[in-house]
């Protein structure tokens, strides 16, 4: 009956009175997996290493707007003044990470937990423009990359000049939805700039944003609506497997996750592999983060500790969801058995994974180059 109050009152909007020091609430943005995943797998097992602890977890709904409702009600707590805010841990996705740091809703944690010298990837010191070093742990990473049929792509291109002739000479047979219906096709956009955008792709990944940034890619985009011609168009990220697991393309851009879902449902040929292309692709995680105002800090960090350890990456992350891991991934392979790790890692080496997995542009350049896509290669 308390935890059905507790995820009332949350929902509504009031603050709850602060738990007992040894009782942590966790909010999640995300899909039901999220809360399921807290509820029976990763809170379970706090608790039983932690006796008397127990956790909470309230899920604030999927995409963008999940994590825009955990950042209101830091926003609205912060504004009243109160003491001790209603949350201990939360999980937001990458962007609005940035806002709350500017905002010092957060605290910076990761130095005191053993896991956070497990973690060098950019996208934990940097969230699309700004600097969140030490105030955040990837929950797990992303990726984009190129699914492909050995058969049909015996010789698969490594960088995107090697997939620009790869479709010149086989045309129609790579396939990406533009940037509607998902974003692996976004991705695949992004890093079609970040190639040949003829300016700093770093700059784009980091900022600052300056104006007037997009005659520099004039021609980029005129060549991608030349090699659009080449490709087949598809309706969205799962439609772009279907058409990969029915052979009508042979390469394409997928989110690693999704393909390997599929393949473990047999929803896609099990020959199939995936590439990262050189100069990279965009991928994001998901972030945990601790409130400035915990009222159970030292429990807080304990949780995060734990959810970010090799055992638990390799068992939650990498096996339950084929997600790769937040910390980088030389520290979990102890803990995953050959069969899996080599499933994950074989197409992609971690090596690989460090060097060609992108963060998305800062959003203003986001923005900018998905108009000028509309503008230029959608008409």
């Amino acid at each position: 009956m308390k935890a059905k109050f507790i995820a009332a009152t949350l929902a509504t909007g009031l603050f709850c009175t602060p738990l007992a020091a040894a009782e942590i609430t966790v909010l999640t943005a995300g899909d039901q997996n999220m809360v399921d995943y807290v509820n029976e797998y990763l809170g379970p097992l706090f608790e039983k290493e932690n006796p008397g602890a127990k956790v909470r977890v309230v899920g604030t709904g999927p995409g963008d707007a999940g994590s825009q409702k955990i950042l209101e009600r830091f926003e609205a707590q912060s504004k009243a003044g109160v003491a001790k805010w209603d949350a201990d841990v939360a999980v937001v996705h990458e962007k609005f990470v940035g806002p709350m740091v500017e905002q010092k809703f957060l605290d910076s944690y990761r130095s005191k937990i053993p896991s956070g010298s497990m973690v060098t990837r950019e996208n934990a010191k940097m969230a699309l423009g700004t600097n969140v070093d030490g105030y955040v742990m990837p929950m797990f990473n992303s990726q984009t990359a190129l699914a492909y049929n050995p058969a049909l792509v015996p010789n698969p291109p490594k960088s995107y000049d090697e997939l620009v002739e790869f479709v010149k000479k086989n045309p129609k047979q790579f396939g990406y939805n533009g940037i509607k219906g998902g974003a692996s096709g976004v991705s695949f956009v992004m890093g079609w700039i970040y190639a040949y955008g003829g300016g700093d792709a770093q700059k784009l990944m980091n900022g600052p944003f300056e104006e007037g940034q997009e005659k520099n890619w004039d021609k980029a985009f005129a060549s991608l609506k030349e090699f659009s011609r080449n490709a087949t168009m598809t309706p969205g990220n799962a439609g772009t497997l279907d058409m990969l697991s029915r052979g009508e393309i042979a390469i394409g851009p997928v989110w690693v996750d999704m393909f390997y879902s599929w393949k473990a449902k047999g929803q896609l040929p099990p020959e199939m592999k995936l590439v990262l292309p050189s100069p990279g692709m965009p991928g994001q995680p998901m972030h945990y983060v601790i409130p400035a105002k915990s009222p159970n800090a030292d429990l807080a960090q304990k949780f995060v500790a734990l959810a970010t350890s090799p055992k638990v990456q390799a068992e939650g992350i990498v096996k339950r969801f084929n997600w790769y891991p937040g910390i980088d991934a030389q520290h979990v392979q102890a803990n995953l058995d050959k069969e899996t790790w080599q499933q994950l890692f074989t197409d992609i080496s971690p090596e690989e994974l460090a060097k060609y997995g992108k963060p998305f542009p800062i959003a203003p350049y986001n923005k900018a180059i998905l108009e000028a896509y509309e503008r230029q290669v959608s008409n």
